[in-house]
């Protein structure tokens, strides 16, 4: 069937990773079916259901420092694990085709090491693995390094650009007669390769970068993009068609670039069951102590002692601007201009605290029957809205059943997903081309 403006994709099959978070709040940590973050077991059942269901990639978030709030840990959340690296590589003795991602900081790393370490779970993995490609400016993380603050917000893409060149120059200069040498405004370095190349040629990059200069980025180096447009169709299709014009305009074809937003799924056998189940969900996510935690953020100090269930504070907000040490989206904004409407809104609807936190959460995903769900993934992926997602499930290890032993199916009996892996490694799996470092290079030589 040849393309048509009403499906301009019509054999496109949907790509599905996992995304393991690091600090959230989303994963229900506290149902007595949740897993421990640390142990093993937790990451093996997690993969190893993944895998079952042939997907592309498991993905695993990392932070480089703990959250507090009000001066003190924030203790409410998912927080602290292995290093991803670390678990990666263990991960990779117990499966044989799922991609491994790591999730690791330019800001706080070295590149020949980074380097290293990256080609070695490669090898290890036998080309499995790959590397999300993420920025820290924040002096309150490079504490941590005994650099808090040492490189400017606007640096933080020239940091990136210098640190992943870097990288794919020593990948790339595995059988070379010299030294690799690198230099910059933030790197000076000569290193002699130590790990070779794999059968997929070097890791795939990932970047979840989405302001204008993380956009630009990603369509100059990024191979995938891991975004926050999971649930709005119309929203993820502007943002795709803006990364492919900007892929365009890095001298790349546009589908050099895969588009996999993060999202989550809620399914039960019918439509109104799944709803339900996602009122369920959400107000598991938002806990009485986490909607406290939430409006102290705002308010700027320690609202514990409140009443989850009553009313909102009557006084003011004790802070001028919201800190970024809870790593929300709501930092560096206005919390007096927050709290006037949370309260117009609480009196509106008669809403307590905690249904007011919950009613501010933002709605994402996918909520419905295996059927249903299956027609709007599909319905994405064929009119380009992404080329599949990036699932974080709500309840680690149980949360991917639902999804490999139902969902699957329905979107196998589509024709819009593997029956089987027909390749190796992860850029096979994505159907990506050799890295680009190694086509530049081939074009230079013609």
């Amino acid at each position: 069937m040849p393309d048509t403006p009403d499906v301009p994709r019509p054999h496109a099959h949907v790509h599905l990773g996992v995304f393991f978070q690091g600090v959230n709040h989303t994963t229900i940590w506290s149902d007595p079916a949740s897993g421990s973050q640390t142990d093993f077991e937790t990451f093996r059942r997690v993969a190893q259901t993944a895998e079952r269901g042939l997907f592309d990639a498991f993905f695993l978030g990392e932070g480089l420092r703990l959250r507090e709030q009000n001066g003190r840990l924030h203790d409410l959340d998912v927080v602290g694990r292995p290093d991803a690296i670390t678990q990666l590589a263990a991960l990779a003795a117990v499966t044989t085709h799922i991609g491994l991602v790591a999730t690791q900081n330019v800001t706080y790393n070295d590149p020949a090491d980074l380097a290293r370490r990256l080609a070695s779970l490669d090898v290890l993995s036998g080309g499995r693995a790959a590397w999300n490609i993420v920025t820290t400016d924040n002096a309150w993380t490079g504490e941590n390094f005994r650099r808090g603050g040492w490189l400017d917000h606007s640096q933080r893409y020239t940091r990136a650009a210098e640190f992943v060149r870097a990288v794919q120059a020593i990948w790339d200069g595995w059988d070379a007669p010299e030294p690799v040498r690198a230099t910059g405004g933030t790197l000076d370095i000569e290193v002699t390769p130590t790990v070779p190349r794999t059968a997929q040629g070097h890791p795939v990059l990932f970047q979840a970068g989405d302001s204008p200069d993380g956009r630009d980025f990603a369509a100059g180096h990024a191979e995938v993009i891991f975004s926050a447009h999971g649930t709005d169709f119309d929203d993820a299709l502007a943002f795709a068609t803006d990364v492919r014009a900007r892929t365009v305009a890095a001298g790349r074809p546009e589908d050099d670039l895969k588009i996999l937003p993060g999202t989550q799924f809620v399914l039960a056998a019918t439509d109104a069951e799944a709803r339900d189940k996602a009122r369920w969900v959400k107000e598991q996510q938002v806990t009485p102590a986490t909607a406290l935690s939430l409006l102290g953020q705002v308010w700027g100090e320690d609202l514990s002692h409140y009443d989850p269930d009553g009313p909102l504070p009557a006084h003011d907000p004790v802070i001028e601007v919201i800190g970024e040490t809870r790593g929300s989206p709501r930092r560096g904004k206005r919390p007096h201009e927050i709290a006037q409407a949370w309260r117009a809104r609480a009196e509106a609807e008669h809403l307590t605290i905690r249904q007011l936190v919950i009613a501010q959460e933002r709605e994402r995903g996918f909520v419905g029957s295996p059927s249903t769900v299956a027609d709007e993934l599909v319905r994405w992926v064929r009119h380009g809205a992404s080329d599949g997602f990036n699932i974080t499930p709500w309840l680690v290890p149980s949360g991917l059943d639902d999804v490999v032993d139902l969902l699957v199916p329905a979107l196998q009996e589509r024709g819009a997903y593997r029956t089987a892996y027909t390749g190796t490694t992860l850029r096979e799996h994505l159907g990506l081309r050799a890295p680009l470092t190694h086509r530049v290079a081939a074009a230079a030589q013609v």
